[in-house]
């Protein structure tokens, strides 16, 4: 009984080939099947997304006042600086698909998904913190179905973020637990 299915790996002949020509496209091969604009794009959005939600949980951080200011305002720190990891993948990333991460603080909030709102109390910049994590998270999640198999690193990466969003919404809603009842 003979098989005559198609090797599951190209040909390393036909690979080595390959990988001499477009040399200057870097990491993005003729097998990359995805639009390399529209991933750049929605990078973009994700990139400001975690630049604005840096700067509000770093103001978060050092404007929390009351008996509980002092763990929360660490929490907000440690949220502030996996922010900040996760703007600097999306950046290399972005460049890695040839493109050039936006980091012009003009139109920033406008490109960001989330708000910056600051909140007046501990439990409003906690409401607000636990709404842009919210938002952030079903965004992602939409990258990450349209990505699919088309760019399989980008939806990699998009999947790790997401999950550390998903700690960072469970952290604030269980901080809103201890402290008090959430308004809505």
């Amino acid at each position: 009984m003979s098989d005559a299915k198609t090797p599951f790996l190209t040909d390393v002949k036909t690979l080595r080939d390959r990988a001499r020509q477009h040399l200057s496209r870097g990491a993005v091969t003729s097998t990359y099947t995805g639009d390399v604009s529209k991933a750049i794009e929605l990078l973009q959005g994700v990139l400001a997304t975690e630049i604005v939600c840096v700067l509000r949980y770093k103001r978060h951080h050092y404007m929390a006042s009351g008996i509980h200011a002092q763990a929360v305002a660490q929490e907000f720190l440690e949220h502030a600086n996996e922010e900040q990891q996760h703007a600097d993948l999306i950046a290399e990333r972005i460049t890695q698909l040839n493109g050039e991460p936006n980091f012009n603080p003009e139109g920033l909030a406008t490109r960001s998904h989330s708000e910056y709102v600051e909140g007046a109390s501990l439990i409003e910049m906690i409401q607000e913190d636990l709404v842009a994590e919210r938002v952030a998270i079903e965004s992602y999640a939409e990258i990450v179905r349209f990505l699919g198999n088309d760019d399989p690193t980008s939806r990699r990466m998009m999947e790790e973020i997401l999950a550390k969003e998903e700690e960072h919404a469970e952290d604030l809603k269980t901080l809103l637990d201890t402290l008090g009842p959430a308004t809505t």
